[in-house]
């Protein structure tokens, strides 16, 4: 069959370069897609975020018959519900679904509701009582947006006067636009030895019924070395995540993932797609740090190479409620995912800048497309914060690691930017 896939990112590229594996995959096309996405699947010029004018395109290609909706936005905006209404099958979160991701203050009653481990919290949408309660509190302090703001809405503050300057940035000076009219104030989790980070971001397919966790993968969320800067969507990734081990996802899955698919169903928002579950360890267990109602990126980078089931099978799988019929493998090994990042990114930045490589990435070294762009002229081109993903497979994550930096040296672009410790984090040398 023809597949359609939304979206312009690392995630997309990832997606479409499993989906075209796939020996039941004939064409791909891709919405809007970027400079590498083009070169596996035909890039359509049509805007993702316009319902109908998505619906209106699928109507005029009879030929597709299957689409992936990947990015959060287009999600929350209803995208799944104007296809499946116009007879089209989907991959992706109807918008009451989408909900979970799209809305922090939503997310949070549900956990508090059903009783789901997570970090205490209250709610405001009015800035002078988000203000007197932050002023009162303890610190270091997690302010977060209640909306969609491309993964930056989330402010740590480690004192009174920066989280006056957060709450200032988020709900008067609308840094993340409508994405601030409501802020949730959370408590800042410690690890399980009493320090910040360890974090597991654990994506699941699910039907409504059924849950399939994949391979777990451990984000650096920070822009800079030793988790320090400010919050970007993802400076890179690697699995495995050396905690999470058999016993914690035993107890994850049963006291987290079960109880939030079972919430959804119970508040008549049945969720079909990817789950994702960003969670961290602490002194009480797992408790949960956020939901997505899509693949992460860029953990969908280290997860899906390590994928062996036919990607499309899980899909549909998932589409018509059979993936308990479905037994999906993964292979053996670590994956690791380095960012290359225009200077300035997570704020102001310049796009356009010639992008360059000296060699062919080698066997088990992936680069994904994430903000490029080819213009008239044949020259590859920067266009935005996150550029590309090298991402590279091994036998351990150190192995992994160490073959994605030595392919970085061949990548060049005026301003590029990466961590350097992308994969030491809590010590994964195994």
């Amino acid at each position: 069959m023809n597949v359609l896939v939304i979206g312009n990112g690392g995630r997309e590229h990832a997606i479409v370069a499993a989906l075209a594996k796939s020996p039941r995959v004939d064409k791909l096309y891709c919405m809007k897609g970027n400079a590498g996405i083009a070169e596996l699947a035909e890039c359509v010029d049509v805007d993702y975020m316009d319902n109908a004018a998505v619906g209106d395109w699928l109507d005029s290609h009879t030929d597709v018959r299957y689409t992936v909706i990947a990015p959060d936005d287009p999600l929350a905006a209803g995208l799944a519900d104007e296809l499946e209404r116009r007879g089209h099958r989907v991959f992706g979160p109807i918008k009451k679904a989408a909900q979970i991701e799209a809305s922090k203050a939503f997310a949070k009653a549900l956990m508090k509701k059903y009783g789901i481990p997570t970090a205490a919290y209250e709610t405001f949408d009015d800035y002078e009582k988000a203000l007197a309660y932050v002023r009162a509190g303890k610190f270091p302090v997690v302010l977060k947006a209640d909306g969609l703001a491309l993964g930056k809405g989330v402010l740590i503050c480690e004192d009174a006067a920066a989280a006056e300057a957060g709450l200032r940035q988020i709900m008067l000076d609308k840094a993340f636009g409508a994405a601030g009219n409501k802020v949730v104030v959370e408590e800042f989790l410690t690890g399980k030895e009493f320090t910040p980070g360890e974090e597991v971001s654990v994506l699941t397919f699910t039907d409504g019924k059924t849950i399939v966790p994949m391979i777990p993968s451990c984000d650096h969320k920070r822009a800079l070395d030793g988790d320090k800067g400010l919050n970007t969507g993802g400076m890179g990734t690697f699995t495995p995540c050396p905690f999470y081990s058999e016993q914690v996802r035993d107890e994850t899955e049963d006291k987290i993932l079960l109880p939030t698919v079972s919430a959804m169903n119970a508040e008549g928002r049945p969720f079909k797609g990817v789950l994702y579950f960003g969670l961290m360890r602490t002194p009480e267990g797992m408790k949960v740090v956020e939901y997505n109602s899509r693949f992460g990126d860029p953990e969908t980078q280290v997860v899906l190479p390590m994928l062996k089931t036919d990607l499309l099978e899980i899909f549909e799988a998932v589409t018509d409620e059979r993936l308990a019929d479905i037994d999906i493998e993964w292979e053996e090994g670590a994956c690791v995912c380095v960012v290359l990042a225009s200077g300035g990114y997570p704020q102001k930045y310049e796009k356009g800048k010639e992008i360059t490589f000296d060699a062919p990435p080698g066997e088990d070294v992936f680069v994904y497309h994430a903000g490029t762009v080819r213009g008239a002229d044949g020259v590859l081109r920067t266009n935005g914060g996150r550029v590309l993903n090298i991402c590279a497979k091994g036998r351990t994550v150190e192995e992994a690691r160490q073959r994605a930096y030595d392919y970085i040296r061949h990548v060049h672009f005026e301003g590029m930017q990466f961590r350097k410790d992308i994969g030491i984090k809590y010590n994964a040398k195994g």
